[in-house]
C-alpha cells in the first residue's frame, strides 16, 4: 500500500470516528437556535435533551470500543449492527421531536458497510436512515396532511435510490481494491520467486564459469601437448633417424650429409619450440601462407626420408585464418611422420584443395596400409596419431576421414571450413 493510500484510509477512519459527533453537535446547535419556531412542551424538551445525551453516551461507548478493539470497529459484526440500530432509533426519535436532528440521522449513510454484515443488511440500514432523513425533509414527523406523504414518498425514493447507488459504487470500488491488493501481493510473491531464481541463476552462472575455465585449461593443456609433439618430438624423431643412418654409414661423405641434416633438424626444432612458446603458431607459417609452407614441408620430408613426395594445390588459393592454417599444417606433419615410421611407402602425395566454403587436405601413400578398425591402443611412448589429427580437425569444426587396407596404402582427408584471414 502506498503512502497516499494510507493517508486516504486514515482520513476515512477519522471521518467515521468523528463524523457522528460533528453531525450530532450540528443538530443540537440548529435545534436550540430554531427553538423559537416550534412550540415545544416541557416533556418534549426533556425528552430531546435526554435522547441527545443518550446519543452522546452511545457515541462515547462506541468510540472507546473502536480504540480498544479496532478490528470490531472496522469489520461488520453483531456489535456493529446493534450500535447502528440503537443510533438509528435515537436519531429517529430526535428527528420526530425536531427535524434538524436529520443531520445526525444522516450519519447512517457513512458507515453501514463497516457496521452491518451482508449486502442485504447494509441496504436495509441505508433505507432506514433514508426514511428518517426524508421524513425530516418532508416537513417533520408526524405528517399532518396527504401532501406531506406524497412529498415523503418522493424524497424517500430519491434518498434511498441515491444511497443505494453510492453503496453499489463503493462496493465495486472495495472489490476492485481487494483485487488490486491481491494482485499486488501476487506480484510481490512473484518478484520474490524471480529474485530467488535470479540468485540461483547467478550461482549457476558462476559455477559454469568455473567449469568453462577448467575445461579451457584442460583444452589448452591438450593443445600444448600436441604442439610439443608436433615440434620437438617430430624433430627429435628425425634427428634420431639421421643419426641412425650416420651410425651405419660406410663412408665419411654420407655420414657428413646426414649429420648436416640432423643439425638442420635440431635448429628447426629449436625454432619451432621457441615459436610454440610465443604463440603456438608453426614457424613455417611465419612468413609463408599455407600452400608455400606445405610445399616446403613436403619437399624437406621427402629429402630427409628419401621417399618421393609431391604437393599439389587445386582451386582458387585463399589467405586462411592462422588457426586453420596451423591446424592443416600440423595434420600434414603428423601424417608424414606416421608415413615415415610405419607405412614403408615409396611415394606420398599431398593435395590442398580450396572448395569455396571448405578446405580439404589429402595425404595418400602407397605403403603397407592397415586396418583402421584394428588399431592398437595408444601407448605412452607413441605419438598423437589419428586421434590427435582428428582432435585438431574437430577443434576448428572440421573432420578427418581415413581410408586404408593392409597392402593397399593409406589415404587421409581432413576437411575444415574455409575461414579467411582477418
Amino acid at each position: 500500500m502506498t503512502t497516499r493510500d494510507r493517508q486516504i484510509d486514515r482520513r476515512w477512519e477519522q471521518l467515521h470516528t468523528w463524523g457522528p459527533y460533528g453531525l450530532l453537535g450540528i443538530s443540537v446547535v440548529l435545534a436550540v437556535a430554531s427553538s423559537g419556531l416550534f412550540d415545544y412542551s416541557a416533556a418534549q424538551w426533556w425528552s430531546g435533551w435526554s435522547l441527545a445525551g443518550a446519543a452522546l453516551v452511545l457515541q462515547l461507548w462506541w468510540h472507546r470500543t473502536r480504540v480498544r478493539r479496532p478490528d470490531r470497529g472496522r469489520t461488520p459484526s453483531r456489535a456493529g449492527t446493534a450500535y447502528y440500530a440503537v443510533r438509528w432509533a435515537l436519531a429517529f426519535a430526535l428527528t420526530w421531536i425536531d427535524p434538524f436532528f436529520a443531520f445526525y440521522a444522516a450519519s447512517g449513510y457513512m458507515d453501514a458497510d463497516e457496521l452491518i454484515p451482508g449486502t442485504a443488511g447494509q441496504r436495509t440500514g441505508l433505507f432506514a436512515s433514508a426514511v428518517t432523513v426524508a421524513g425530516a425533509q418532508a416537513g417533520g414527523l408526524p405528517f399532518g396532511n396527504p401532501l406531506q406523504w406524497v412529498l415523503f414518498a418522493a424524497l424517500l425514493a430519491a434518498n434511498s435510490g441515491l444511497q443505494m447507488a453510492v453503496a453499489h459504487l463503493q462496493q465495486q470500488e472495495a472489490q476492485r481494491s481487494h483485487e488490486r491488493n491481491a494482485t499486488i501481493a501476487e506480484l510481490e510473491r512473484t518478484n520474490t520467486a524471480l529474485q530467488q531464481a535470479l540468485d540461483e541463476n547467478a550461482a549457476l552462472h558462476a559455477q559454469l564459469l568455473v567449469q568453462a575455465r577448467e575445461a579451457g585449461v584442460a583444452d589448452e593443456r591438450r593443445r600444448l601437448a600436441a604442439e610439443i609433439h608436433d615440434t620437438i618430438a617430430q624433430g627429435l624423431t628425425g634427428i634420431i633417424a639421421q643419426l641412425q643412418v650416420v651410425a651405419g654409414a660406410a663412408d665419411l661423405t654420407t655420414a657428413r650429409t646426414h649429420l648436416d641434416r640432423a643439425s638442420a633438424l635440431a635448429r628447426h626444432s629449436l625454432g619451432e619450440a621457441r615459436r610454440s612458446v610465443q604463440n603456438l603458431a608453426p614457424v613455417a607459417l611465419e612468413h609463408d601462407g599455407l600452400p608455400e609452407a606445405l610445399k616446403k614441408t613436403v619437399a624437406e620430408w621427402g629429402e630427409r626420408t628419401g621417399v618421393r613426395a609431391g604437393f599439389t594445390v587445386t582451386g582458387t588459393t585463399e589467405q586462411l585464418h592462422d588457426e586453420i592454417s596451423a591446424t592443416l599444417l600440423r595434420i600434414a606433419q603428423e601424417a608424414l611422420s606416421n608415413a615415415a615410421r610405419h607405412a614403408r611407402a615409396t611415394r606420398v602425395g599431398v593435395t590442398l584443395s580450396f572448395l569455396g566454403e571448405d578446405v580439404i587436405l589429402d595425404i595418400r601413400d602407397d605403403g603397407q596400409g592397415f586396418d583402421p578398425l584394428a588399431l592398437p591402443e595408444r601407448t605412452g611412448s607413441g605419438g598423437f596419431g589419428l586421434d590427435g589429427m582428428r582432435a585438431r580437425a574437430e577443434r576448428v569444426a572440421g573432420s578427418l576421414a581415413v581410408e586404408s587396407e593392409p597392402g593397399h596404402g593409406t589415404a587421409l582427408s581432413a576437411r575444415v571450413p574455409l575461414v579467411r584471414h582477418e
